[in-house]
């Protein structure tokens, strides 16, 4: 599509036929992640950040092989939210921006500074994450 054609030319995403199994594959990841950040996230709030996260990203990734495409393996998920901001549109800028802002955040997280997330963090991630993946759910529902 002419709409990812910047992505495309910069190589951050390829054209690629994603079957439907692959597709039911990764929602399925995002709700399983969901489910286990709940259980987490009493426990440990950077890591049920990180498991929200991946919950976000998983059901990018879903959408983004539904619509046939990809991200390239370096910067994958920078990659995968670069292309969600284009293939949401306008109405959801902000909320992939956050997204985006929140990989940033897991990274550091992760790897450079435990217990950076707090809890009202966690919460309003597994919030937005949780509504993200219904509309996830209910736009690829609607493309069988």
């Amino acid at each position: 599509m002419r709409i990812y054609e910047d992505l495309l030319k910069a190589a951050r995403i390829r054209k690629e036929k994603v079957s439907r199994t692959e597709v039911i594959r990764a929602l399925a990841r995002s709700e399983r992640d969901l489910k286990t950040a709940r259980k987490i996230m009493a426990e440990d709030w950077d890591w049920g950040f990180a498991v929200t996260y991946n919950a976000v990203l998983q059901a990018s990734r879903a959408y983004m092989f539904s619509q046939g495409y990809r991200p390239a393996s370096a910067q994958g998920h920078k990659n995968t939210f670069a292309f969600m901001a284009i293939a949401m549109g306008k109405d959801y800028e902000d909320l992939i921006t956050y997204f985006d802002r929140m990989r940033n955040k897991r990274n550091r997280a992760i790897y450079d500074v435990a217990g950076l997330i707090t809890e009202t963090e966690a919460r309003n991630l597994f919030k937005r994450a949780t509504e993200f993946v219904a509309l996830i759910r209910d736009r690829l529902g609607a493309e069988k």
